[in-house]
């Protein structure tokens, strides 16, 4: 699978542009602001529908326009889809497949499996348990639709049972008859989705340390642990037992919606004891052993999406990650980069169809120099 053109209009910086792709490694070179980042991200929404940075539709329309339209032909296995994505201020969001229009954003997730390594991916350590359960839930509604259909529906009891106690808290009592119905569905989804969480992180896990050895040159023993209550053999009654504390906080305090998945190095918390060194090389493994599962699973070669990654890594880290494109890897590869000549460099060295592209204000050229 690859990408082999994009067509942009009035997405974010860019007012119209069109580009055609290496099915190999693309990499876009310019300023800081220039509109590289922006590129990456419109990828992001042909693969998956959305954002990579922003969560709202609105924000990625160019500035004092009102709809933005971001369209791409794919190559799968030798046959061609083209997938356009329409966005217009106060309507429905539109995607359609070779022309057709999807009903449900939901249908087209896991068909164009992409992976992205930005920047800010250490607050996947850093930051709360709600980045972490993103960032797995992600991957599994990805490869699993039937894991897709039980987040939706979990999403969508969560948010009337948390309407309803807040009516509760109105009226100042509590209605075990009106809350059972969501009490019920809430509790058979948090142990199915938490069952498919956890027989994950075991088949996940071992890829993880493979790629951590690698970029780390075996240094230190890492491990994923995920934290759940759902699987306690009592969890229904614990669930009902706290009705008292949701009354209070006026929310739902027991699911899978509370569940964490801990980092540890060498036993001890990465979050508290991980270098920033380990602590990149941890995500960027985490990253890499994505692509490695979506490709066993989706049985193709996901995209990579690679943001300013030469600017945040240290030499022997690149020089690593590197090694394993020039391995061959991965499949089309997209990077970042401010420094062009640094890119050219590190590139060179790789025996791939190579495209370079200038990135000016959100206009693209090809830059060969």
């Amino acid at each position: 699978m690859y990408l082999k053109n994009i067509r942009l209009l009035q997405f974010k910086n860019y007012p119209k542009a069109e580009v055609q792709f290496s099915k190999d490694i693309n990499c876009f070179v310019g300023l800081n602001g220039s509109g590289k980042t922006n590129l990456l991200d419109a990828i992001h929404y042909l693969c998956l529908t959305k954002s990579a940075i922003n969560g709202l539709d609105n924000l990625n329309i160019q500035h004092e326009k009102d709809f933005f339209t971001v369209s791409g032909d794919f190559d799968l296995e030798g046959k061609s889809m083209e997938i356009r994505c329409v966005f217009e201020s106060g309507k429905k969001k539109q995607l359609l497949q070779n022309g057709k229009a999807i009903d449900k954003m939901s249908e087209h997730i896991g068909l164009l499996p992409v992976v992205i390594i930005a920047p800010d991916d250490t607050q996947l350590i850093t930051d709360g348990s709600e980045e972490r359960r993103r960032f797995f839930d992600n991957m599994l509604c990805q490869m699993h639709k039937e894991y897709l259909d039980q987040m939706v529906r979990y999403q969508h009891f969560l948010k009337q049972r948390n309407a309803l106690i807040k009516q509760f808290t109105e009226t100042g009592k509590w209605n075990s008859d009106f809350i059972e119905p969501y009490d019920r569905e809430i509790i058979q989804l948090s142990k199915s989705i938490a069952e498919k969480r956890k027989s994950f992180i075991k088949e996940y896990e071992p890829i993880l340390k493979e790629y951590y050895d690698i970029i780390s040159g075996n240094q230190e023993a890492i491990t994923i642990t995920y934290e759940t209550l759902c699987l306690n053999e009592n969890f229904e009654e614990e669930f009902k037992s706290i009705s008292q504390k949701d009354f209070i906080m006026k929310r739902t305090n027991m699911g899978i919606h509370k569940d964490d998945f801990v980092f540890e190095i060498n036993g001890y918390p990465i979050k508290k004891f991980g270098s920033q060194g380990q602590q990149k090389s941890f995500v960027i493994a985490l990253k890499l052993a994505q692509f490695q599962i979506f490709q066993a699973h989706k049985k193709t070669k996901p995209i990579l999406l690679l943001d300013d990654i030469f600017d945040k890594l240290d030499d022997g880290r690149i020089e690593k990650l590197m090694k394993l494109v020039a391995d061959h890897q991965f499949g089309q590869l997209f990077i970042t980069d401010a420094r062009p000549e640094r890119s050219k460099e590190i590139l060179e060295k790789i025996d791939s169809e190579i495209n370079f592209f200038l990135i000016e204000k959100g206009k693209v050229s090809a830059w060969n120099q």
